[in-house]
């Protein structure tokens, strides 16, 4: 094992493998940017330059990144302590990368793979006993320099100590914030995340909701993205939502939502278009001159976007916590409040059967959610937002299946998922049905902590005055 990872190599040089490189530069680490051709290696380095949002901290520091080949570079794998692959999302190719790195691999390098869906068993089968023991899932999000998340995922024989130190390498070199995921289908994001999306045009379709109308409900006023859904969709493109969306379907057999995650027709039609999103200029909005259009979910013709007015809106605006706006909104009588109402709770309850099979822990479920969709509330900090016997009474009174463990944990007295408490956080934890302490980096200040010690020296409607110690106030 590596005492520090000091040199690594990425294997792909597409848009996120370069990226990678890109942000590893930004850390200082230099790094080997592999890919098929020199010509290649080299256009994913000078992209770093050119992509908005802008991947480099700086442009010089394309200098850490090193072009190379798998044909005239491949001896060089033995340089590097950690080999980061980036490769497309083939089993079959990344086998192939994978043997060909093999020989040259250091006994003390870790490999990883950036997979969002392959699983880990499949990746670590023609992997000798040796390599497999340092072989780990780190799934990044895009753009990797902005997106906080890093799901890492070990493997039965992942040895203990490469898999800390890859977490304790991405959370304080790269700045990460680690979720520890299981081998399951899109682990936690994208399980969760996409199935929130799908529900939502789905539901969309149902109740006759446009896509701007839809865009201005849950966008910004419940404390997600400005993107929303439908922009949201278009920026990560029709073809990837459409795939991670296909390996929830074929690898969810047990997931009784399972039927959640086959493509509505109108995201079939603009797919067999090529109307893909922002890549290709059309999506679920089209750009013509100055005007941008929206395409109608049933017909998929694109006309004008119309205004977007609705009760709820207006009662969610009135308030300033995003916890306050999501209760308005979802608990207004009128069709926004019913269309979020409906998509809301379908995702509460989702994410809560899907505890333990995607993650041991809430919180790393609604870490997965902040830190890699840009959520301002996770599904349980929504829930305990917005009162869970509250939302329960509701759910019950709808006919909706609340989760067994859910209805035990309330039976026990415990009205919240997440208690703060004399500077300890705890989140309640389904299968010890008790609370447990959130373990939080050392390095790390956490401002509600330092409030609920106490140290709160003065405070008002928009700040507070917190005394972090040695002298240090905060505002």
């Amino acid at each position: 094992m590596s005492a520090q990872i000091e040199k690594v190599a990425v294997l792909g040089a597409g848009v996120m493998g370069a990226q990678l490189a890109g942000h590893l530069a930004n850390a200082g680490i230099p790094s080997l940017l592999f890919d098929l051709t020199p010509e290649l290696a080299r256009k994913g380095i000078d992209t770093l330059t050119s992509l908005k949002p802008a991947p480099l901290y700086k442009p010089k520091n394309t200098q850490l990144i090193t072009p190379c080949t798998y044909d005239q570079d491949v001896e060089r794998i033995g340089e590097v302590d950690w080999v980061l692959e980036a490769v497309a999302e083939r089993l079959d190719i990344k086998e192939q990368v994978y043997q060909t790195i093999l020989p040259h691999l250091k006994s003390t390098a870790i490999l990883s793979s950036n997979t969002s869906g392959i699983p880990l068993a499949a990746l670590t089968e023609p992997l000798p006993d040796e390599v497999a023991e340092r072989f780990l899932i780190t799934h990044f999000f895009n753009p990797p320099r902005y997106m906080r998340l890093l799901e890492l995922v070990k493997g039965p024989t992942t040895r203990p100590e490469v898999y800390d130190q890859i977490a304790e390498f991405g959370r304080t070199v790269l700045g990460k914030g680690i979720v520890h995921a299981k081998d399951t289908p899109n682990f936690i994001g994208n399980r969760i995340g996409v199935y929130g999306l799908m529900v939502t045009i789905q539901t969309a379709i149902k109740m006759g909701l446009t896509v701007e109308e839809v865009d201005k409900l849950t966008g910004t006023l419940v404390g997600r993205p400005k993107s929303a859904t439908f922009r949201t969709a278009d920026v990560v493109g029709l073809d990837t939502l459409a795939h991670v969306a296909r390996t929830s379907y074929e690898r969810g057999e047990t997931d009784p939502e399972r039927d959640i995650f086959k493509n509505p027709p109108i995201l079939d039609q603009l797919l067999e278009s090529g109307r893909l999103g922002q890549k290709t200029k059309a999506g679920f909005y089209k750009k013509e001159g100055k005007d941008i259009l929206s395409v109608d979910l049933e017909t998929g013709e694109y006309g004008p976007q119309k205004r977007v007015r609705f009760d709820g809106y207006r009662l969610a605006k009135e308030h300033q916590k995003v916890g306050d706006k999501i209760a308005a909104l979802a608990f207004s009588e009128d069709k926004a409040g019913q269309f979020f109402w409906e998509i809301l709770s379908r995702t509460l309850i989702y994410s809560a059967n899907r505890v333990p099979e995607i993650s041991d822990t809430l919180y790393d479920v609604d870490r997965a959610m902040r830190w890699g969709f840009g959520w301002e509330l996770g599904p349980f900090e929504t829930w305990d937002a917005l009162g869970v016997e509250r939302v329960v009474d509701r759910m019950q009174l709808e006919g909706k299946p609340v989760p067994d463990w859910v209805l035990q944990m309330i039976r026990t007295g415990r009205k919240r998922f997440y208690t703060l408490q004399d500077g300890v956080s705890s989140c309640y934890q389904p299968q010890t049905k008790t609370a447990e302490e959130i373990p939080t980096p050392p390095e790390t200040i956490f401002l509600s902590l330092e409030k609920s010690k106490g140290k709160c020296v003065r405070r008002d409607w928009s700040a507070s005055l917190i005394d972090l110690g040695d002298g240090v106030l905060n505002v």
